[in-house]
């Protein structure tokens, strides 16, 4: 089981139209056979000090092996999501975990 987690941070300038275009393109990557398990989030609203809530949204994918990763990241569907929406990033952060 690989776990792929990726954190987005959106450019402060980001309309609301954008981010909801954003969350679809996001729900678009569901599409990729090779994903187990399928979350997006935002941030809970959680105050503890250890808690990072400045992301604009969560991206939590499960794939059965580091195989069905690698197919993930070179998909069609993956790239268009990229090629689409690159621009309005402000930061990401990805945590892979096995």
């Amino acid at each position: 089981m690989l776990v792929h987690h990726v954190l987005f941070w959106l450019k402060a300038d980001t309309t609301d139209s954008q981010k909801q275009d954003f969350r679809k393109g996001l729900e678009s990557l569901r599409n990729i056979e090779t994903v187990k398990t399928f979350h997006i989030g935002t941030p809970a609203p959680i105050e503890r000090a250890v808690v990072d809530t400045t992301y604009t949204f969560s991206l939590t994918l499960f794939f059965e092996d580091l195989a069905g990763h690698d197919v993930y990241q070179v998909h069609d569907i993956h790239q268009s999501f990229l090629d689409q929406f690159r621009a309005l990033f402000d930061k990401v952060v990805i945590y892979d975990a096995n």
